[in-house]
């Protein structure tokens, strides 16, 4: 049997093919993602990893939906992206919850929203609730909550959708060092319960080798893939293992530095 096989990943779920993008400033059209191609395939951890203000955030947002390709083909399922879809959830690195609702407020709300009876989507929202380990904080509103446990909550809104791709956009981005780690662990812990394609944003390199099943490290902006990394590690990943290192290494070497 293969890695992929073992991890249960299958056939490709989104596919991009010679994307590209560019939007209009003052100053004429500026080209943020070129000829950029990617396959992610159903259960994979994919991060792409690069540089600050390369395009990756811009990727996520074009995988979304919220923007449109100005090139190439992008797919999801097999069918063009032309619009936002709950197939496909958002992880914000700035958690972007409603502070005028609970946790089960926010957590619910995307089914709500759909129509769900409030028996079902309150149980579905616990059983998400409960899996990022929030039982007893159901009535507690965001602003007491910790930057870690607002995340948490972000990831159990965007799971209680049961979207078919995750889409994180630097979520830990703006937790302190400790609290990052510890919400790293986490999000495997619920990768492993939950399994979906996953499409991780980040410019940490360490945080890139201890999720993913597979790195595509990105240029400077205009984003295009420079090279892909299948990281054949176990998991957990032992941070400090000879392996590791050498990844860690050899990454960090081939990376364009930060304009």
């Amino acid at each position: 049997m293969s890695m992929e096989q073992e991890r249960g990943i299958e056939s490709s779920i989104i596919e991009c093919a010679g994307v590209c993008k560019s939007f209009k400033t003052p100053e004429g059209e500026h080209q943020v993602i070129k000829d950029f191609n990617l396959q992610a395939k159903e259960n994979e951890f994919l991060v792409l990893f690069g540089p600050g203000q390369c395009g990756k955030t811009t990727m996520i947002n074009l995988i979304a939906g919220f923007e449109k390709v100005s090139g190439g083909s992008l797919k999801f399922m097999g069918k063009e992206i032309t619009k936002p879809d709950p197939s496909r959830g958002v992880v914000f690195q700035s958690t972007a919850l409603f502070p005028w609702m609970t946790t089960m407020g926010n957590v619910e709300y995307g089914l709500k929203m759909a129509g769900v009876k409030k028996e079902e989507r309150q149980k579905r929202a616990q059983n998400y609730i409960d899996l990022v380990g929030l039982q007893g904080f159901e009535k507690s509103y965001p602003v007491q909550l910790s930057g870690g446990m607002r995340q948490r909550v972000g990831i159990a809104r965007a799971y209680c959708n049961e979207p078919k791709v995750m889409l994180m956009d630097e979520p830990f981005g703006a937790l302190d060092a400790q609290t990052r780690y510890l919400m790293q662990e986490e999000l495997q812990r619920i990768w492993e319960a939950e399994k979906r394609t996953v499409i991780f944003v980040t410019n940490n390199i360490e945080e890139a080798l201890y999720l993913a099943d597979r790195i595509l490290v990105l240029t400077n902006c205009p984003a295009t893939v420079k090279k892909e990394y299948i990281i054949d590690l176990p998991r957990p990943r032992n941070l400090v293992s000879p392996e590791f290192l050498a990844l860690r290494k050899e990454i960090t070497g081939i990376m364009d530095s930060t304009l």
